[in-house]
Protein backbone atom coordinates (compact mmCIF):
# COMPACT_ATOMS: atom_id res chain seq x y z
CA UNK A 1 0.00 0.00 0.00
CA UNK A 2 1.28 3.45 -0.86
CA UNK A 3 1.48 6.44 1.43
CA UNK A 4 -0.99 8.45 3.39
CA UNK A 5 -3.37 11.35 2.87
CA UNK A 6 -2.15 14.31 0.83
CA UNK A 7 -2.74 17.86 2.05
CA UNK A 8 -6.20 19.35 1.43
CA UNK A 9 -6.40 21.08 -1.97
CA UNK A 10 -9.06 23.37 -3.40
CA UNK A 11 -10.86 22.15 -6.47
CA UNK A 12 -9.30 23.82 -9.51
CA UNK A 13 -11.12 26.19 -11.85
CA UNK A 14 -11.14 24.73 -15.37
CA UNK A 15 -11.90 28.18 -16.76
CA UNK A 16 -8.34 29.19 -15.87
CA UNK A 17 -6.83 25.96 -17.19
CA UNK A 18 -6.28 24.45 -13.76
CA UNK A 19 -6.62 20.71 -13.23
CA UNK A 20 -7.22 18.21 -10.44
CA UNK A 21 -3.94 17.00 -8.97
CA UNK A 22 -4.72 13.33 -8.48
CA UNK A 23 -3.48 10.05 -9.89
CA UNK A 24 -5.02 8.54 -12.98
CA UNK A 25 -4.95 5.32 -11.03
CA UNK A 26 -6.34 3.68 -7.91
CA UNK A 27 -6.72 5.35 -4.57
CA UNK A 28 -8.99 6.76 -1.89
CA UNK A 29 -10.53 10.23 -1.99
CA UNK A 30 -12.28 12.50 0.48
CA UNK A 31 -14.13 15.68 -0.48
CA UNK A 32 -15.63 18.30 1.84
CA UNK A 33 -17.13 21.78 1.67
CA UNK A 34 -14.41 24.38 2.16
CA UNK A 35 -16.40 26.64 4.45
CA UNK A 36 -17.78 24.04 6.88
CA UNK A 37 -15.61 20.94 6.41
CA UNK A 38 -18.86 19.02 5.97
CA UNK A 39 -18.12 15.74 4.13
CA UNK A 40 -19.43 15.52 0.58
CA UNK A 41 -17.85 12.30 -0.66
CA UNK A 42 -15.52 9.56 0.52
CA UNK A 43 -14.61 6.40 -1.31
CA UNK A 44 -12.18 4.56 -3.49
CA UNK A 45 -11.85 4.38 -7.25
CA UNK A 46 -9.85 2.79 -10.02
CA UNK A 47 -9.21 6.30 -11.39
CA UNK A 48 -9.15 8.90 -8.60
CA UNK A 49 -8.83 11.91 -10.92
CA UNK A 50 -11.96 10.86 -12.84
CA UNK A 51 -13.92 10.21 -9.62
CA UNK A 52 -13.05 13.69 -8.33
CA UNK A 53 -14.01 15.31 -11.64
CA UNK A 54 -17.34 13.45 -11.63
CA UNK A 55 -18.28 15.08 -8.33
CA UNK A 56 -18.73 18.41 -10.08
CA UNK A 57 -21.28 16.85 -12.45
CA UNK A 58 -24.66 16.41 -10.72
CA UNK A 59 -26.04 12.87 -10.89
CA UNK A 60 -22.98 11.56 -12.74
CA UNK A 61 -21.13 10.06 -9.78
CA UNK A 62 -20.63 6.39 -10.64
CA UNK A 63 -17.92 5.70 -8.10
CA UNK A 64 -18.67 4.17 -4.75
CA UNK A 65 -19.17 6.91 -2.22
CA UNK A 66 -20.06 6.43 1.41
CA UNK A 67 -22.09 9.64 1.45
CA UNK A 68 -24.26 8.76 -1.54
CA UNK A 69 -24.49 10.53 -4.86
CA UNK A 70 -23.79 14.18 -5.33
CA UNK A 71 -27.30 15.49 -5.87
CA UNK A 72 -26.34 19.15 -5.89
CA UNK A 73 -24.09 20.92 -8.33
CA UNK A 74 -21.11 22.40 -6.54
CA UNK A 75 -18.97 25.26 -7.74
CA UNK A 76 -15.30 24.30 -7.94
CA UNK A 77 -14.35 26.85 -5.25
CA UNK A 78 -16.78 25.35 -2.72
CA UNK A 79 -14.96 22.05 -2.37
CA UNK A 80 -11.63 20.74 -1.13
CA UNK A 81 -10.22 17.28 -1.64
CA UNK A 82 -7.45 15.03 -0.49
CA UNK A 83 -6.32 11.67 -1.77
CA UNK A 84 -4.60 8.54 -0.57
CA UNK A 85 -2.85 6.96 -3.59
CA UNK A 86 -2.76 3.16 -3.77
CA UNK A 87 -0.87 0.65 -5.89
CA UNK A 88 -3.98 -1.39 -6.71
CA UNK A 89 -7.74 -1.12 -6.33
CA UNK A 90 -7.57 -3.88 -3.71
CA UNK A 91 -5.09 -1.79 -1.70
CA UNK A 92 -7.45 1.19 -1.95
CA UNK A 93 -10.31 -0.92 -0.64
CA UNK A 94 -8.19 -2.10 2.31
CA UNK A 95 -7.23 1.52 3.06
CA UNK A 96 -10.91 2.57 3.07
CA UNK A 97 -11.78 -0.26 5.45
CA UNK A 98 -8.94 0.74 7.77
CA UNK A 99 -9.90 4.43 7.68
CA UNK A 100 -13.57 3.61 8.35
CA UNK A 101 -12.52 1.37 11.24
CA UNK A 102 -10.42 4.15 12.77
CA UNK A 103 -13.27 6.64 12.42
CA UNK A 104 -15.75 4.24 14.02
CA UNK A 105 -13.34 3.67 16.91
CA UNK A 106 -13.05 7.44 17.46
CA UNK A 107 -16.82 7.84 17.47
CA UNK A 108 -17.19 5.01 20.00
CA UNK A 109 -14.43 6.47 22.14
CA UNK A 110 -15.96 9.94 22.26
CA UNK A 111 -19.49 8.64 22.82
CA UNK A 112 -18.27 6.58 25.78
CA UNK A 113 -16.40 9.59 27.19
CA UNK A 114 -19.59 11.67 27.07
CA UNK A 115 -21.48 9.06 29.08
CA UNK A 116 -19.01 9.14 31.97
Amino acid sequence: MIGRWTEWKSYPDAYYGEYIQAPIGPGVYEVCKSSTRKPVAFGYAKNVAEALADLLKPGKLKRRSFFGRASKRYASGELEYRIWPAATLADAKVAVERIMGQREALVRRFSLAERH
